[in-house]
């Protein structure tokens, strides 16, 4: 099959691909990139076609595994290793949402709701919110590991009902 041919049978699947391609994504502009970089892609590696099969399943193919591995990346991008004794996976996004805590409350009223919370659970939390890990906490109070972390644990479901009964 010649390049010409190539192309002009690949632009005829373009219609197809495109709607592959919002299936995936789910969003018009990140389906015309990966639209694009999957007749790329195609294109560049036309040589390795096998002639009598079918391209459509081999477009989609590529477009499929584009749209993996472009959020395989993103996923890598988004995670960042904490590479204490503890060995804890941070999953966090680091942009900052609208509806984050400190914009529908002032930090004068979460402040007061954490000064209320007993000491047992207070302290934890507070160190906790100061960067420490929940080892360093453990260590500093005196305390199981285990125990730091069903004291936060509580502190924080108190703090989301006094936040609730805010409303």
């Amino acid at each position: 099959m010649t390049a010409i041919e190539f192309g002009y049978q690949l632009t005829n699947l373009e219609g197809k691909l495109s709607h592959f391609a919002m299936g995936l994504t789910s969003n018009k502009e990140d389906a015309k990139d990966l639209l694009q970089e999957t007749m790329l892609k195609a294109y560049t590696y036309r040589n390795q076609f096998a002639e009598c099969t079918n391209l459509q399943a081999w477009t989609y193919t590529i477009m499929r595994n584009i749209f993996i591995n472009n959020y395989r990346r993103n996923i890598r991008h988004r995670t960042n290793l904490d590479n204490t004794n503890n060995l804890f996976f941070l999953n966090r996004n680091k942009e900052i949402s609208n509806t984050a805590p400190d914009i529908i409350y002032s930090a004068q009223q979460l402040a007061q709701i954490i000064d209320n919370l007993q000491n047992e659970f207070k302290y934890p939390f507070k160190m906790l919110l100061e960067g420490y890990k929940y080892k360093e906490i453990a260590d500093k109070l005196e305390l199981n590991i285990g125990t730091v972390k069903s004291r936060i644990y509580f502190a924080r479901q108190r703090l989301m009902k006094a936040l609730s009964e805010l409303n």
